[in-house]
């Protein structure tokens, strides 16, 4: 019952608002208070908490790990919070800024030529995209919503399943034409297979030979970091590429692009979810609304 006593918010935002500002000065003026206010406000924290927060010197301020804990956590909990208050005034329509952090191919092909229907039919939304096929860490980078594709490894996120998509390997027809027609695994070996220069869940192309799975590595002249550039190589004729088949399907529908080895491809299917943080089971209505239209929307066949 003691913490009733205690004004948690409060104490956040002005511990936030110094490590934003980059000082106790700075925070006094933002919130009209004296530096040593703040700095005793600050010290009243760490001593509830029973750790440093803070490491301080004559001219900067450095958060401890334990200090940079504190401060991921307490920027979602007071965006949590003002969420819960406007969806309290609003009869929970969903409002406010929304960060979205999808990889490219995905951003490209679905989330991008979604987002006219979405703010039309969430006005008070605001969208903060960005795309990467890096796995970012949502505290980190204050990410409301990521899509992932592949294997999700455990964490404390929750996730929305989108669907799955088949992999395929392409390569341009002129490519073909100069390169040959791969009809076995073992002519890969002539061909220039592209790749990404990130780690990967796996690494090289899975293919099927009388009943076995066999990994054929990604040794070639050019190494990207999103899989639309990696597309765009494969259109240019620099090689071929394993990508997802919603990715290409438009390309090979129209002859851009030649599926190639189908005869040996596993049938592996890459799941694409979103991923979000759910403490406490509260969401924030704006990502809910994100996650439903997206399940709605999104069909990866």
């Amino acid at each position: 019952m003691a913490r009733l006593d205690v004004n948690r918010s409060g104490e956040m935002e002005v511990f936030n608002r110094v490590v934003e500002l980059g000082g106790f000065s700075a925070a006094a003026r933002a919130f009209h208070m004296t530096p040593s206010a703040v700095s005793k406000l600050v010290g009243r924290l760490e001593s509830r908490l029973e750790v440093r927060l803070l490491n301080r010197s004559t001219r900067q301020i450095q958060l401890t790990p334990e200090g940079c804990v504190f401060y991921e956590r307490s920027v979602k909990v007071l965006a949590d919070l003002e969420e819960a208050e406007r969806s309290a005034a609003t009869k929970d329509a969903p409002r406010g800024r929304l960060c979205v952090n999808t990889n490219v191919p995905f951003g490209e092909h679905f989330l991008l030529p979604l987002v006219p229907e979405f703010l039309a039919r969430h006005p008070d939304i605001t969208l903060d995209v960005v795309l990467t096929d890096e796995v970012v860490d949502i505290l980190e980078q204050r990410a409301d919503v990521a899509v992932r594709a592949g294997p999700l490894k455990s964490s404390r996120l929750l996730a929305r399943k989108l669907g799955a998509t088949r992999m395929v390997i392409v390569g341009a027809p002129a490519y073909l034409e100069r390169q040959g027609m791969p009809m076995h695994p073992v002519d890969l070996e002539r061909h220039n297979r592209l790749g990404f220069n990130y780690a990967r869940a796996m690494e090289g192309w899975p293919l099927l030979d009388q009943g076995h799975t066999i990994n054929v590595a990604t040794i070639g002249n050019a190494q990207v970091s999103n899989g639309e550039a990696l597309r765009r190589l494969a259109l240019a004729g620099v090689g071929l590429a394993r990508l997802a088949a919603f990715q290409v399907k438009d390309d090979v529908a129209a002859g851009r692009l030649q599926t190639v080895l189908e005869d040996f491809n596993p049938g592996d299917l890459e799941e694409v979810h979103a991923v979000f943080l759910g403490q406490g089971g509260h969401l924030p209505s704006r990502v809910r609304a994100l996650l439903d239209f997206l399940v709605e929307k999104v069909d990866l066949g």
